[in-house]
């Protein structure tokens, strides 16, 4: 028992490892402005919540954003630190959740569509509610001048709400995409590595 309890521990310890790393490499997405830019730092993490449970993946999550946090430090007071862990959370707790009950590939994809749809839904919140006016006040703008900046990406992007609908949500649902198809086509792959077997049907 002693022994699979290091084992996972040192497992979450790798994958936290590597989702921090992965949260390094930003890529930017054309149709939003630069301060969105697009990782694959969820991976890892998926992958630890399928193998070892969403506790796991919460804990993963965790480690993942407080190494960025000493490698990068915060320039919004961890505000923006808690949104993308909660954001981060709001595709890993659903998909695992559901995958955990029922260890097929169904209910692997339906499980990252519904973590898809609540990443989306709540990316869109948060940044309308909290990220978008906390990075207004950093910056001494104001959230007006940050949708100027969406408006020169798009032009259609006048408002907050088409900053949100325009910019914030199909990078989300970009993002949740992508992620998605890595761990589908990976985990299989690596589940065996993590559990020790191959049991999975992902």
């Amino acid at each position: 028992m002693k022994r699979k309890s290091i084992q996972k521990m040192t497992i979450i310890a790798i994958l936290s490892a590597m989702a921090a790393i992965l949260m390094l490499i930003e890529i930017p997405l054309g149709f939003a402005p630069d301060f969105y830019k697009l990782d694959f730092s969820e991976v890892p993490v998926l992958i630890g919540a399928f193998a070892l449970g969403p506790i796991a993946g919460v804990i993963i999550e965790a480690v993942k954003i407080l190494l960025n946090f000493m490698i990068n430090g915060t320039i919004t007071f961890g505000v923006g630190e808690v949104a993308n862990f909660l954001i981060g959370l709001s595709i890993v707790v659903p998909a695992s959740w559901i995958y955990t009950r029922h260890k097929t590939r169904k209910f692997a994809i339906i499980g990252l569509g519904i973590g898809i749809v609540s990443m989306t839904v709540l990316g869109a919140f948060l940044n309308a509610f909290v990220l978008l006016p906390v990075y207004a006040s950093v910056f001494g703008t104001s959230v007006d001048g940050l949708v100027a900046v969406g408006t020169l990406v798009n032009p259609n992007i006048t408002n907050l709400t088409g900053f949100i609908l325009l910019a914030v949500v199909p990078f989300n649902l970009v993002k949740g995409i992508l992620v998605s198809v890595v761990v589908i086509l990976v985990y299989k792959r690596v589940s065996f590595l993590i559990k020790g077997k191959d049991h999975d049907e992902v």
